[in-house]
This record gives structure tokens, C-alpha cells and sequence, in this order.
């Protein structure tokens, strides 16, 4: 959620969308204001709803994808290791993602909770 948060909103010392939005043109990642809101978005409003346990699948798989855009398009030329700015961190947030694609949200999310009271109607 902060990453996003600093991409949306500009909070936690980030660039908010306008400088954001500069950064991913200047990969080449165009039209950088849309890459941006989409990079954003899937941070900032699928963390939210991680946390939540709310659309637990969708979020999770919207957000894995997003740390692979990552992974190719910002770390792999930096290599493994975090230190120089490498894929790791997003490898093992992807790993985690999909394991929670694969599980779901678990007993006590909010998927949870919906999936009972929508199936007693």
C-alpha cells in the first residue's frame, strides 16, 4: 500500500502521480500518466484490499502481475539482490501473491464472511 501511496498520492516521500507518471515515460513505459494510475491503483487499492481480505484472488493475481512489470521492466538489470537495486524484494512479494491466488484469504477475511452470509440468502 505505501509504494502505491507514493505513486498515487505522493505520501511517505514520494513523487505522487504527475513525477511518477515522468518516471515510467522516461523507461518508455507509455502513456506514463495511465502506466502510472495503473501502477498505483494495483498497489495502493489491491494492498487494501490484501489487508481487508476483500477480493482476496483478484488482488493478489492484480498485484502479482504488477510486481513482474516490475521485476523486467525496473530490477532485472540490477540483478538478484536488493542492495544493487535488485529483483528480489518483488520475487519474493510475486511468490507470496500467487500463493495467496492459489489459497484465497482464509478463514478469517472478509471473503470469508461474505461467502457465508451470501450463501444463507
Amino acid at each position: 500500500m505505501a509504494h502505491g501511496a507514493q505513486k498515487l498520492f505522493g505520501w511517505f516521500g514520494g513523487n505522487g502521480l504527475a513525477g511518477t507518471a515522468g518516471w515510467l515515460s522516461s523507461m518508455g513505459m507509455e502513456p506514463g500518466y495511465l502506466m502510472a494510475i495503473l501502477a498505483g491503483g494495483a498497489e495502493f487499492f489491491g494492498g487494501l484490499a490484501l489487508v481487508l481480505g476483500l477480493l482476496t484472488r483478484p488482488a493478489a493475481l492484480i498485484a502479482a502481475f504488477t510486481m513482474l512489470v516490475a521485476i523486467f521492466s525496473v530490477h532485472i538489470g540490477s540483478g538478484l539482490f536488493i542492495a544493487n537495486g535488485g529483483y528480489e524484494y518483488a520475487l519474493t512479494l510475486m511468490v507470496a501473491l500467487l500463493a495467496l491466488v492459489v489459497q484465497g484469504g482464509g478463514a478469517i477475511s472478509m471473503d470469508k464472511v461474505l461467502s457465508k452470509n451470501l450463501g444463507r440468502a
